[in-house]
């Protein structure tokens, strides 16, 4: 019987980690997402065409700041209001120019709905990152997963790359 109370706690056993799925860059090159562990992640569902494109500054400062610890990965979506038209080198050209994004780029994907990407599958779903099921609701939705692959949080367009909400995970 002490055995039954002795059992320890731990992380679910989730049958998908996050380095396993696979997604593209945006120049088509693969992209190794187990090449980050140790660091923390944040995924952004990115639009050129946005009201909060202007985040692109902030989240280029928030890599530059924590790159020793973070990795930032913008995945380009036209999903909402078809705000992200380009193809891969005009979002490549738009980020670099207007921002000097230098983190990570995608391939543009679904972030909802029956094309969803295994990434955002992943993201979304309780059953898959053993944490919390939410839904994108606009473009710039962060999603933060931790060193070990672990899901810590997501964050809706309004919060800021800035925000201590965010930063306060990677002191």
């Amino acid at each position: 019987m002490l055995s039954f109370f002795s059992k320890s706690i731990s992380q679910p056993n989730l049958s998908e980690m996050i380095y396993d799925i696979q997604i593209k860059k945006i120049n088509g090159d693969l992209l190794d997402l187990s090449t980050y562990k140790d660091k923390y992640i944040l995924f952004v569902n990115v639009a050129s065409e946005c009201g909060f494109t202007g985040q692109y500054e902030d989240l280029q400062t928030l890599y530059d700041t924590y790159k020793e610890k973070l990795m930032v990965i913008g995945v380009p979506c036209n999903q909402f209001g078809s705000q992200e038209p380009g193809n891969s080198e005009e979002i490549q050209t738009f980020c670099k120019v207007n921002y000097g994004v230098t983190f990570v780029m995608t391939e543009k994907v679904d972030v909802k709905g029956n094309n969803q990407h295994p990434l955002y599958q992943w993201l979304t779903n309780k059953s898959k990152n053993g944490t919390s099921s939410t839904t994108v609701k606009w473009n710039f939705q962060k999603y933060l997963v931790g060193p070990k692959g672990e899901f810590i949080d997501y964050y809706y367009s309004i919060t800021k790359p800035l925000s201590r909400k965010i930063t306060t995970h990677l002191k």
